[in-house]
């Protein structure tokens, strides 16, 4: 494994849950039902685009140290996939994920579906992977915040970056362009 280069902030270490915070690929739906709200009339209600457009994606603080996480990484450009790839590079470690249990918005889901992307690549702006002893602690703190937050997997010795979705189980390849590219919508 490349070593990839970024400052540290904390701590991240094989036996720690992984968490995110906020939603994965919110911040893209909301710009695709804002650039394709035309095409998407086709499809969604006028009211259900409108929703779309006005989803708020979580921001990132720096005090979520606070509750409990001791490494974090922005999901922006390129999504979680992305996040967790650097996270993981950064520190030379692997780990496990579980894609059924990333919060993601139906409304992402939809949309995604309907122009064929991964919604775990799509821009992801408010939407953070943090890392932390106590996942279940740190999800508690972040919705007495008004965050929304869940345990995902966690940090394993080695370099395998193994995603499941149930019985399913692979590998995530290395993180490429985000998928509004693929849409022609530059970020």
């Amino acid at each position: 494994m490349r070593q990839i280069e970024r400052e540290s902030r904390g701590i991240l270490r094989p036996g720690q849950d992984l968490v995110v915070a906020g939603f994965a690929g919110l911040a893209g739906s909301r710009r695709i039902a804002a650039e394709r709200g035309a095409e998407l009339s086709r499809w969604f209600s006028a009211a259900y685009r409108a929703k779309l457009r006005e989803e708020q994606p979580a921001a990132c603080r720096p005090e979520w140290i606070l509750c409990g996480a001791s490494e974090w990484e922005e999901a922006g450009e390129g999504g979680v996939y992305t996040a967790l790839w650097t996270l993981s590079g950064a520190y030379g470690v692997g780990f496990t994920v579980d894609l059924r249990k990333i919060p993601v918005k139906q409304g992402t889901i939809e949309i995604c579906e309907r122009y064929g992307l991964n919604p775990y690549r799509l821009w992801s702006e408010g939407c953070t992977v943090l890392a932390a002893d106590n996942g279940g602690r740190l999800t508690e703190r972040l919705a007495a915040e008004g965050v929304t937050a869940a345990v995902i997997g966690c940090v394993r010795e080695g370099i395998a970056r193994e995603v499941t979705y149930g019985d399913v189980r692979g590998f995530m390849e290395r993180p490429r362009e985000d998928e509004l590219c693929r849409l022609g919508i530059v970020l």
